[in-house]
C-alpha cells in the first residue's frame, strides 16, 4: 500500500498528527519535498513535538523514516531537530533515519540570499520563511547546487565550492553589496554539520524499492499545500516545490510506482501563513477568536496565521489537485465556541458568482460570498461518530458534499486519540 497525506488547503492543516496517527500500520514515512520551511506540530504520549525536516513517523519505534531526493536540506537545522529529539528520548539512527544520497544541500548562502531578497522587496515581499528554500531550488535547476552524497566525498569538493561561491559573490557582493562568502567557511560548515550524517546517506530508492517488494506499506509525507504548489498554488506566493500528491513518488525516489490512496487534510476552517490571497480572511476581534481558540501560529515560524471561514471554492479544487481519495478533517473542536459557522461557498469576482477557483488577478480581486450553519458545542469528548451532535453531523456532511470527496476521519483534539473515524472502508 503507497498512501499519500497532503494538505488539500494552504499547508498547516495538520498533516503531522495525521502521519503521527496512521503511520502505526505503515513500515516506511517519506518526506518528498521542501525543507524546514514549515512544521509539523505532533502531540502524543510521548510529549509535544515541531518537526521541520524530520517525517512525524520518527516518534515511532519500529518505523524508517525517509528523506527524499526531492527535499532540500539545511544540515545545520537538521543536526539541531535531532539534537532536541534525541533530548525527548528520540532515537535517531541509520536504521531509522535514511538520508537520500540525491537530495539537495541548502547551504547559509542560500538563507542569506533569501533574507537579502527579502528586505529589499520590502513591501512587495513574498512572505518567505527567509530559510533558503527559494534559493536552494532555483540552485538545483540551475545545475549548481551540492547534494547530501557529495557528503561522501568532501576532501573532493574544494574546488567546485570555490567555483560556486564565486558565482553566488557576483550576487551577494557586488548586486546586494554585502559581505562576500568564503569559501573556507563553506566547507568547514559541510565538515561540521555535514559529516556527522555519513552513515545516514544511502540510495534510499533502491531501500524503499526493496522494502515494498517485501510488502512494506509507505507513507508519504507533503509539506505545505495544495494552494502552495509551485505550478498549481497562488503563484507567486507559493512554496518552490511541488506538494501535490502525484509528485510524492517522483519526490520520494519511486517514479515507476503509483499511489493507491491521497488523504487529503483539511481544517474545519481556513488557515493561511504568508503573503497572497486568502479570500475568505477574517479581520479584527472575529478573526483574534478563532486564532486564539485554534493555536494558529506557525510551527516553524511562530508567526501569526491568518484564519477564515471554511473556503468551498479553494478546498474543492484543492481535492481536485490532490487527486484525494478520502479526507481527514482537523479542528472540528475549534468551532465549538460559536454560535453560527460561516462558510465561505463562493466568490464574488467584478459582480459575477463563481464556484470555481481563479488565477492571477481574478483571484485578487474576489469577496466572500457567506452562508452559516448552526453551532455545536464542544465535541473534544466526541470519540464515536455516535458522540457527535446532529449539527456536527450535518456540518461534516455539508463539507463533505461540497468538495466532493468523503470525510473518513474527523479531529477532535491534537491528541492522538482525539479523533473519529467515520466510516470503515478504504
Amino acid at each position: 500500500m503507497l498512501t499519500a497525506i497532503v494538505g488539500v488547503n494552504w499547508g498547516d492543516e495538520g498533516k503531522g498528527r495525521m502521519v503521527d496517527l496512521l503511520s502505526e500500520t505503515y513500515g516506511v514515512v517519506v518526506r518528498y519535498q521542501g525543507g524546514n520551511n514549515a512544521g509539523h506540530t505532533v502531540v502524543n504520549d510521548r510529549g509535544k513535538f515541531i518537526l521541520n525536516l524530520m517525517p512525524s513517523g520518527i516518534l515511532r519505534s519500529g518505523t524508517v523514516n525517509v528523506l527524499g531526493p526531492g527535499m532540500v536540506i539545511d544540515l545545520e537545522h537538521l543536526t539541531g531537530e535531532a539534537a532536541r529529539l534525541r533530548e525527548s528520548g528520540i532515537a535517531i539512527t541509520p536504521e531509522n533515519l535514511k538520508i537520500s544520497d540525491r537530495a539537495t544541500i541548502c547551504m547559509p548562502y542560500h538563507k542569506l540570499l533569501d533574507c537579502l531578497e527579502e528586505d529589499r522587496l520590502a513591501g512587495k515581499k513574498f512572505g518567505s520563511t527567509r530559510r533558503g528554500i527559494a534559493p536552494v531550488y532555483g540552485d538545483k535547476y540551475m545545475k549548481k547546487a551540492l547534494r547530501m552524497g557529495d557528503l561522501l566525498d568532501l576532501e573532493s569538493l574544494g574546488e567546485r565550492v570555490e567555483g560556486i561561491v564565486e558565482w553566488k559573490n557576483l550576487t551577494v557582493e557586488r548586486g546586494y553589496g554585502h559581505e562576500a562568502i568564503r569559501a573556507g567557511e563553506m566547507l568547514s560548515w559541510l565538515r561540521e554539520f555535514g559529516l556527522p550524517w555519513k552513515d545516514y546517506i544511502c540510495d534510499t530508492s533502491l531501500f524503499l524499492e526493496q522494502s515494498i517488494q517485501r510488502g512494506t506499506d509507505v507513507l508519504f509525507e507533503a509539506q505545505l499545500g495544495a494552494l502552495r504548489d509551485i505550478d498549481f498554488g497562488i503563484y507567486p506566493y507559493t512554496s518552490s516545490s511541488s506538494t501535490i500528491a502525484a509528485y510524492a513518488p517522483v519526490g520520494a525516489g519511486l517514479p515507476s510506482r503509483k499511489l493507491d490512496r491521497s488523504i487529503g487534510i483539511m481544517k474545519a476552517y481556513s488557515s493561511c501563513v504568508g503573503e497572497g490571497p486568502f479570500t475568505c480572511e477574517f479581520f479584527g476581534e472575529e478573526a483574534e477568536r478563532l486564532r486564539e481558540a485554534g493555536g494558529e501560529y506557525g510551527a516553524a515560524t511562530g508567526r501569526p496565521r491568518r484564519v477564515g471561514g471554511f473556503d468551498v471554492v479553494a478546498s474543492r479544487y484543492g481535492v481536485r489537485m490532490q487527486g484525494a481519495t478520502e479526507i481527514a478533517l482537523t479542528k472540528l473542536d475549534v468551532l465549538g465556541c460559536m454560535e453560527r459557522i460561516p462558510v465561505c461557498a463562493a466568490y464574488e469576482i467584478d459582480g459575477q458568482r463563481t464556484e470555481e477557483f481563479p488565477t492571477g488577478s481574478r483571484l485578487e480581486r474576489a469577496k466572500p460570498v457567506y452562508e452559516y450553519l448552526p453551532g455545536f458545542g464542544d465535541v473534544s469528548k466526541c470519540r464515536k461518530k455516535e458522540d457527535l451532535p446532529r449539527e456536527a453531523l450535518s456540518y461534516v456532511a455539508y463539507l463533505e458534499k461540497a468538495v466532493g470527496c468523503p470525510i473518513k476521519y474527523v479531529s477532535v483534539g491534537a491528541e492522538r486519540d482525539a479523533y473519529i473515524q467515520m466510516f470503515e472502508k478504504n
